[in-house]
């Protein structure tokens, strides 16, 4: 691997974990370009799982201040997300991909709708069975592949939970992150892992991280709800076309 590679994955993942706790999109920053520096479509989706494992360290120090007194609330949902995040991992090595690529863009887009205008979670909905069994779902689709998987989450925690929007960003970042590891972990042990290329993604993602929750701290009022809306309304447009008439 060259240093211009090396730098260039760096600065995608810089961008990318940035992109990913603010509007919740870093696969779709990172994955074409891991696409771009020449690493098969398999081997791109599990390197970008694994790296993706920093952006939430990196998010979770960034994000203390929005994260302080829901050490409960994590708790209970945190164990939902492992285990969706190792089922989509496992989804991943030993099924065909084309059946969540057909559904995702619907995901995606009523995800994205909800966000503009949310049901009151009234701070009850957490403790539903219904609202864990859809965390389950997503952190499946988190750990399967995650394109705009953060928002789907984003979504379901504006819902489920009572909150401002940088509070329950910094849940989604933590939630997500738990995902990702536990299908990290997964796809380090069997999947086709380009180490090579994990590393200064890695280092990118986790200072991206870091610096997303400052920024997302200081968006007035509920412009990150639509913000995040709106990335993924264009998202599933994108994700429709390729899937439909591809």
């Amino acid at each position: 691997m060259t240093v211009g590679t090396i730098l260039g994955l760096l600065g995608v993942g810089v961008v990318a974990g940035v992109v990913s706790t603010v509007v919740s999109l870093a696969s779709i920053v990172s994955y074409p370009a891991l696409l771009a520096f020449g690493l098969p479509p398999l081997t791109a989706n599990v390197t970008n799982t694994v790296a993706l494992l920093f952006t939430g360290v990196g998010a979770a120090a960034g994000s203390r201040p929005e994260l302080a007194g829901e050490g409960r609330r994590m708790l209970r949902l945190g164990p939902i997300a492992a285990l969706g995040g190792a089922a989509g991992a496992l989804l991943l090595l030993v099924t065909p991909a084309r059946t969540f690529e057909l559904i995702a863009p619907w995901l995606i887009a009523m995800a994205s709708l909800l966000l503009v205008r949310p049901p009151s979670g009234g701070g009850r909905g957490e403790h539903g069975t219904l609202g864990r069994i859809v965390l389950f779902v997503v952190t499946c689709y988190t750990g399967y592949f995650g394109a705009a998987g953060g928002i789907l989450l984003f979504a379901l925690l504006t819902a489920m939970i009572d909150q401002p929007a940088a509070k329950l960003n910094a849940m989604k970042n933590v939630l997500s992150g738990l995902a990702n590891a536990v299908a990290a972990v997964g796809f380090a042990l069997f999947g086709p892992v380009d180490w090579s290329a994990v590393a200064p993604l890695a280092a990118g993602f986790l200072l991206g991280g870091w610096v997303g929750p400052k920024i997302a701290r200081r968006l007035p009022g509920h412009s990150l709800r639509y913000l995040a809306a709106a990335c993924g309304l264009a998202i599933a447009i994108k994700l429709g076309w390729d899937s439909y008439a591809g």
